[in-house]
């Protein structure tokens, strides 16, 4: 089936129905309904069965999805069936908290080094991942063959950490750096803004305040 693209909030919500459809308990339904995930997921029956269209033909009136197949469609079409290998840069305390979460091979990474300039936190492991020299940063994610580049170093360093990375051969970087990166246009940046996202949550919070 031919992928088409989509905007960032059907991807989304296709997520959304990945995660419903793994958490149903073993020996659940055999056939699942757009209706239904709608309906679960307090979404527009019409919206979920054109998202569904979109990466799956397993459709049938009155009998839905099979649910296993409906499952595999989506997780092709999310990336969730073939891992992709990272490298992390910068292993202070954000980046080991995201090297020691767990479920990232569930949703199709795999950070497999991280890299530091800190003589303290070099040559340590952490959760199975080896800290290494960032001097070895480009050499070593060439010969890995890494495509992926998780950036959570300060605003100062990221634009210089993105530059090697991309000499490295990377294609895709992860920031969480609060700084626009300046990339080739070839490179798919995605940032992680977490002071603009508290910010929202901090004026709807007020919004929702009584007077």
């Amino acid at each position: 089936m031919k992928e088409t693209p989509i905007s960032l909030p059907a991807y989304n919500r296709l997520t959304r129905y990945l995660n419903y459809l793994q958490q149903l308990p073993e020996g659940g339904p055999l056939n699942v309904s757009a209706a239904g995930i709608a309906a679960e997921l307090a979404l527009s029956d019409i919206q979920v069965r054109k998202d569904l269209a979109a990466v799956s033909r397993g459709g049938r009136p009155r009998v839905g999805y099979v649910t296993r197949e409906l499952v595999a469609d989506l997780e092709h079409f999310l990336g969730r069936d073939n891992s992709s290998d990272a490298a992390l840069v910068g292993a202070g305390h954000l980046g080991q908290a995201l090297l020691s979460y767990e479920n990232f091979a569930s949703y199709g990474l795999k950070i497999v080094v991280a890299f530091d300039n800190d003589p303290r936190l070099i040559g340590r492991t952490i959760n199975g991942k080896a800290v290494m020299d960032a001097a070895k940063m480009a050499n070593l994610c060439r010969r890995l063959s890494i495509r992926i580049g998780i950036i959570t170093v300060p605003s100062a360093f990221a634009q210089g950490v993105c530059d090697t990375l991309i000499a490295g051969g990377i294609l895709a970087v992860w920031n969480f750096a609060p700084v626009n990166l300046k990339t080739p246009e070839r490179i798919v940046v995605k940032n992680e803004d977490m002071a603009a996202s508290l910010a929202v949550l901090t004026k709807r919070m007020r919004l929702d305040q009584p007077l």
